[in-house]
């Protein structure tokens, strides 16, 4: 969000959680994005803030208390207050519980490993309607083709994101693998190292797709605790993931700081794949 934002944002956040009973005098902003996370206090809650516009919310504490109630590792809702999308001043807020760091903080590839197993086993049981992986695939090559919001990406590079994304979906939807519900982005930012084991947190970009595209956002080594993953179908995913956050780098509304320092090395780690790798053309699409 932009400070401007923010400036509105935590008040509201404030005021929904004192107007339910959550002591609210304090707040600390944990992370700014497309939502902004709040941490109040003294009453220790957790608020998620976004923007009146944004439709995930809903979906987003149904589905955290659905897994929670299947024992699944991912963050609660705040037990004090009933489940509920909160609206104030053009925001709507979800309040949730606030984890305490546990020791040590660095979750291990193994517990990260079993944790988004646990994880997709849960949601494996659930009917719930969500996006296909492709629709994220589709918004980045829109992006790579509308030239006023990428201003500064060269030609050679639009192209070669392009073809990146357009050719590795190729390969992994062509392979016909299993899908399921899927977190989205259970990349490292996005799991918690806690009292109670490591807890996944937002579940906004639920969709539906190949276990491995979950485990390319993880780290390289924690694919090494997963035999049962398909090395060739996990590559693909990899690649094809880094050329989606490659994109939001070079978008000019992009927030994220060093973000273009960011977009310029992952271009170069997308260019240095080898060309057959990248057409496709290796049997089976494997390298």
């Amino acid at each position: 969000m932009l400070a401007s934002e923010v400036a509105r944002a935590v008040p509201a956040a404030k005021a929904i959680a004192s107007s339910l009973g959550l002591a609210a005098d304090d707040a600390t902003v944990l992370q700014n994005s497309n939502k902004l996370t709040l941490r109040l206090l003294p009453g220790d809650v957790l608020a998620r803030v976004a923007p009146a516009a944004d439709r995930s919310a809903r979906s987003e504490i149904e589905l955290a208390r659905r897994l929670t109630g299947a024992g699944c590792p991912v963050a609660a809702l705040d037990p004090r207050v009933a489940p509920a999308v909160h609206e104030r001043d053009g925001f709507v807020v979800t309040l949730w519980t606030y984890y305490e760091s546990g020791a040590p903080a660095e979750i291990g590839p193994r517990d990260y490993a079993d944790a988004l197993r646990q994880l997709h086993l849960g949601m494996r049981r659930l009917d719930v309607p969500a996006p296909h992986f492709t629709e994220r695939v589709a918004q980045a090559r829109s992006l790579v083709a509308d030239r006023e919001r990428t201003p500064a990406l060269g030609d050679a590079d639009r192209r070669l994101l392009g073809d990146t994304l357009d050719d590795r979906c190729r390969a992994i939807t062509g392979r016909g693998a299993p899908e399921q519900l899927l977190h989205g982005e259970p990349h490292p930012g996005n799991l918690l190292a806690t009292r109670h084991g490591p807890l996944f947190i937002d579940l906004e970009t639920v969709c539906r797709g190949p276990v491995e595209f979950d485990f390319a956002h993880a780290p390289d080594d924690v694919a090494e605790h997963c035999p049962e993953l398909d090395p060739g179908l996990l590559h693909d995913c990899r690649v094809l993931v880094l050329a989606i956050i490659t994109t939001w780098r070079w978008d000019r509304d992009d927030q994220l700081p060093d973000g273009r320092s960011l977009g310029t090395e992952w271009l170069d780690r997308i260019r240095a794949e080898p060309p057959r790798a990248r057409s496709g053309q290796g049997p089976n699409g494997r390298r």
